[in-house]
Order: structure tokens, then sequence, then C-alpha cells
């Protein structure tokens, strides 16, 4: 792969608000950054979009991607459920000219740290505990009681891993979660943000 702009990460148990904080940090357009589209197997929710939310393929399809050597990172995060990221999708937001960031599972996470450390900036958001991680879960009436406990035994799991990454945001208070994220990458990325101060 040949090296572009820089990649920035923002990895969490699910029901973190990471995925608040990238949409967020998406509309800043002195960041200059665009969204990784990562490929899944897993089925379709509510009204996603295949190449907006997803690239949604079949389990076969994921596989035979995989044998290719397609996948800058990949993993299969539930049994059957492969999530990964297209070498082919990062180039092509980095021919724009463009800083990628990513909203993404820990491991996968970790593993473009690896591959790119020099020009990667890894992000862990801190939901406040795990209780009120189940609480959001449950909030957003996706997923049934089990999938929720799965996320939950994975979260804890997941939270071990934050010391691996460059920096730990807590999201307790969600505008103050933005403005730290928004100046951690702005600062990042070189931009000049007049109207990001510390609190």
């Amino acid at each position: 792969m040949t090296k572009g702009g820089k990649l920035i990460i923002f990895s969490a148990p699910s029901g973190s608000g990471k995925t608040t904080i990238v949409k967020y940090l998406l509309e800043q357009p002195e960041l200059n950054l665009a969204f990784s589209v990562s490929a899944t197997s897993r089925p379709r929710r509510g009204k996603e979009k295949h190449g907006e939310n997803y690239y949604f393929m079949s389990i076969s399809e994921f596989k035979r991607h995989i044998k290719e050597g397609d996948f800058l990172e990949w993993e299969e995060v539930y049994r059957d459920n492969f999530y990964g990221t297209l070498k082919s999708e990062v180039e092509r937001l980095w021919a724009e000219g463009k800083n990628v960031i990513f909203d993404i599972d820990v491991v996968g996470g970790l593993r473009i740290k690896k591959k790119f450390p020099e020009q990667t900036l890894a992000v862990f958001v801190k939901p406040p505990s795990v209780d009120e991680l189940k609480i959001r879960l449950k909030k957003r009436s996706t997923e049934s009681e089990d999938k929720i406990n799965m996320r939950v035994a994975k979260a804890s799991v997941e939270l071990a891993t934050a010391p691996q990454f460059d920096k730990i945001i807590k999201n307790y208070d969600l505008d103050t979660a933005l403005k730290e994220a928004h100046k951690l990458v702005a600062e990042y990325v070189g931009a000049k943000v007049s109207d990001v101060k510390d609190e």
C-alpha cells in the first residue's frame, strides 16, 4: 500500500458513543477527514445502506477477499460475523488527499496502528461503566437481550485494551468528549481551530 495521509482510529466497546464522536468530527471541514467504510458479513440493520454504512458481503464473499489479501485488517467479531477494512477503501480516500478516520473494533484498530505506527492516532472511547453501557445498548432497541449480553461481556475484555491506545477519551459527558476529540484530532492533523478551547 502506498502511504498517504494520516489515519485516525476511534475504537470502543459497542454503545460507548464512538460513532457519535466520529460523525461530529467528519462535520468539521478544517480536519479534512473522510470516513473509512468497513466491510461486514452481518445483515443490514434498519435503514443501513451499502457503501455508506458498510460494504455488505456474504460470508463466502468476505472469505474470498481474505484469501486474496484485500484487507488491511479483518476479524471474526462474533461467529460468522466478519468485519474488515479494505485496502482499496483507504487508498481511495488517500488519493482524494484526505485524512482517514475509522470507527472500528479495538482489535482492528490496534492492528492498523501496528501496520502504520508513524501515521496513526489511535483513540479509545471509554464509557462511564459497563452498567451504563448496557443501559445505552438497551435504549437502542436494535438487538435481542442475548446479543446485548454478548456485547457487554465483550466490553469488559475490550476495556482492558485501553492502555494500548495513544489517547483515552472518557465519554461521561458527550459535549466534553466531543470537544476533547476535536482538539485532539485538530492537533494531530495540524489544523488551525480557533473555536477549540480548553475547558
